[in-house]
C-alpha cells in the first residue's frame, strides 16, 4: 500500500513541478488565492485555471503525503534501535539472551607456581 502512495507522490511531483513552472511569472503570488477578480476560464484565460490546478494539486501532494506516512510507519513499525550489536552478531533487541557471567583470566606469573 505505500509503495502505491510512494509510486503517486513522485507522479504529483512532478505534475505540480510542471504547472508550476508553466505559470506566468508576473502573478500576485498566494493573493490569486484569496478573492481576486480571476475566474476559471474567464477574462485573463487560462491563467486562473493554472492557479486552481496549482492549488488543487498542492493540496493532493500534502493529502498524499500524510497517506504515505501513515500507511509506510504502519508497515514498517521496526526501527534501527531494534537492532543492536551483540558479541560481534546483529540480535534483535527484542529476544531475551542470556547472559554469562564473564570471569577474566588472570595470568599466571612465575611466582605463583
Amino acid at each position: 500500500m505505500a509503495s502505491t502512495f510512494f509510486v503517486t507522490q513522485i507522479i504529483l511531483a512532478l505534475i505540480l513541478t510542471v504547472v508550476v513552472l508553466l505559470q506566468k511569472s508576473s502573478s500576485i503570488g498566494l493573493g490569486a488565492y484569496s478573492g481576486s477578480n480571476e475566474s476559471l476560464f474567464g477574462a485573463k484565460g487560462p491563467m486562473g485555471f493554472l492557479s486552481v490546478l496549482t492549488l488543487g494539486l498542492a493540496g493532493l501532494f500534502i493529502a498524499n503525503t500524510l497517506a504515505l506516512g501513515y500507511f509506510y510507519t504502519k508497515e514498517n513499525n521496526k526501527s534501527v534501535a531494534d537492532m543492536i550489536p551483540q558479541n560481534n552478531k546483529i540480535i534483535p533487541a527484542t529476544q531475551p539472551t542470556e547472559k554469562t557471567p564473564i570471569t577474566p583470566e588472570i595470568p599466571k606469573t612465575p611466582e605463583s607456581k
